[in-house]
């Protein structure tokens, strides 16, 4: 169950990460959006209904719930680059996930969201330089002060792990991530 539950593994943030490591992460944000779009581009009601085990996120509500959080981690990073002492608002992603619009909206303006913020958050990242870099936020649910490159791992992490979520309702092994 574990394997499904996290199919690319556990949230487990490293105290540092190197310039190579940074890279990979936004090389791998880069090609985020073409990776969504090609696996759930044209599915049917059905595939949209698909769950990665019982009692899950349907893949709709995942897409949708990755274009939300995505915006949601731009604008923490924005937060954290112009205020001292950042701590997130909280976010209540099973209800967010039972709103209307992530149950019954088609899938489109979700990752047309997705790739936009992307292409920000990403131009955003590539600006910074590592003092900028050592800044810490608080993440108030995982009870951690993490730097920014930590969010952006935790960022990279977030979009792979529901991708192999999207890829188990799907029928498909979940890829490798890092």
């Amino acid at each position: 169950m574990e394997h499904v539950q996290y199919p690319v593994g556990r949230f487990q943030p490293q105290p540092d990460y190197t310039a190579a490591e940074i890279s990979g992460f936004l090389c791998y944000l880069e090609s985020a959006p073409e990776r969504y779009e090609q696996l759930v581009t044209n599915l049917t009601e059905t595939d949209l209904n698909n769950t990665y085990r019982p009692g899950a996120w349907t893949v709709r509500q995942l897409v949708h719930h990755v274009a939300d959080i995505h915006l949601t981690n731009f604008l923490r990073l924005k937060k954290a680059l112009t205020e001292e002492n950042y701590e997130i608002t909280i976010i209540r992603m099973d209800e967010w996930a039972a709103l209307p619009d992530s149950t019954q909206l088609p899938i489109d303006s979700s990752l047309l969201i997705f790739r936009g913020v992307n292409f920000r958050y990403i131009a955003l990242f590539e600006t910074l330089d590592e003092q900028t870099l050592a800044k810490t936020y608080y993440h108030a649910v995982r009870k951690l002060h993490l730097s920014l490159k930590q969010m952006l791992y935790m960022a990279t992490w977030h979009v792979a792990h529901h991708l192999g979520h999207i890829r188990i309702a799907l029928g498909k092994e979940p890829e490798a991530f890092r």
